[in-house]
């Protein structure tokens, strides 16, 4: 069994309150979960409006996989207008 994780910074882009943030944040957090089968989450930055920490993980039967689950995950975030990513850290296990 591969896990393979990844921690994704991002910056939201003229948000002016938790609010807001929180409703741009669930809607993308739910469609990654529904189009990838990946487990991803707010795992920090909880308070602060314009930054969040996405947290992301996948199991897999081979490394190639896990890495390819991980960079659609990614590049799905990457996608949403709202966001900037900062930084990517990622892991296989």
């Amino acid at each position: 069994m591969i896990i393979g994780s990844a921690i994704v910074s991002v910056r939201l882009v003229g948000v002016q309150s938790l609010k807001e943030k929180r409703a741009i944040l669930l809607s993308l957090i739910h469609r990654a979960r529904n189009k990838y089968n990946a487990a991803v989450a707010e795992v920090g930055s909880q308070n602060l409006w314009q930054r969040a920490d996405i947290g992301v993980a996948v199991i897999s039967s081979t490394v190639k996989h896990a890495e390819l689950q991980l960079q659609n995950v990614v590049r799905f975030i990457e996608a949403e207008p709202r966001l900037e990513v900062v930084s990517l850290e990622t892991e296989i296990l």
